[in-house]
């Protein structure tokens, strides 16, 4: 009996020091979702336009410069059409990693362009910096504020909103000059802007701050989340009214650096003309 006990206890042991390794080789583990957004407003010329979305990556002591270079190249090799980024550049409040950060993302090709928003750690890390490092690497910034993505005469919104923890995000404002058949997408680093303003006039939005929960209970929930409504912005796509909200697990962690069944995510897009 007694050998059977310790026998038990060392596999129970064995088992939660493997769990313990995983935590922190899954951030490692970085995961290519395949995302489509069809819709009728979408117009014609940009049926099978590619986007790819990266969000929270968190440059700093625990996601080095050379993991960042590696999340460019793996975005290159895409091709996409244009590239968005949903805040959260950096984790620490040390200027060298913003500029390691940046310096790669410089790297990033693609026909269209490249545009973010900012995140709550970018304006903790500093604002005016950020702002300055994002001009410098051609990537446009939107904070509450868009513009047309023109296309073979045709064209569609894309809109980006300060971040709700630190600025004052106005979806409002942002898509004023859209009309109802238009499409529009829309970047916000916290996803709880869908639930405390409005959304009409936004087709989709992308978001991310949550890292799905970072370490979950098998992917199944999470016992914290940085969010006012619980579970429903963990992760992966949320219905609000007449709005799709996706929200992406992001690319690095905040302290501690581990994840559990919250792989970090690449998100691919792919826009589809739906006809009606």
């Amino acid at each position: 009996m007694k050998k059977t006990l310790k026998r038990k206890l060392i596999l129970l042991g064995i088992f939660i020091i493997l769990l313990g390794v995983y935590t922190l080789l899954e951030p490692f583990w970085v995961q290519l979702v395949q995302l489509e957004i069809s819709h009728p407003d979408i117009p014609e010329a940009f049926h099978d336009f590619t986007i790819v979305f990266l969000s929270d990556i968190h440059c700093g002591p625990y996601f080095s410069q050379k993991r960042v270079a590696g999340i460019v190249d793996k975005t290159n090799k895409l091709k996409p059409n244009i590239v968005l980024l949903g805040g959260d550049y950096v984790h620490r409040d040390d200027p060298r990693y913003l500029f390691e950060f940046f310096s790669e993302m410089s790297r990033l090709d693609a026909e269209y362009g490249v545009y973010g928003v900012m995140g709550n750690h970018d304006y903790w890390m500093s604002e005016t910096l950020t702002i300055q490092e994002m001009k410098k690497s051609n990537i446009r910034l939107l904070r509450n504020e868009g513009l047309w993505i023109e296309k073979d005469h045709e064209r569609f919104f894309l809109g980006g909103v300060d971040d709700l923890m630190a600025g004052h995000p106005d979806i409002r404002t942002t898509v004023a000059e859209t009309l109802d058949d238009d499409f529009t997408l829309l970047i916000s680093h916290h996803p709880d802007v869908a639930e405390q303003q409005s959304t009409d006039g936004v087709d989709w939005m992308l978001s991310g701050h949550t890292h799905g929960g970072q370490v979950t209970l098998f992917g199944l929930w999470a016992p914290i989340i940085p969010s006012s409504y619980g579970q429903k912005y963990r992760t992966g796509l949320v219905q609000n009214g007449d709005t799709w909200v996706f929200v992406s697990n992001g690319v690095g962690t905040i302290t501690p650096p581990v994840r559990f069944f919250a792989r970090p995510q690449i998100i691919h897009i792919t826009l589809r003309h739906e006809a009606q």
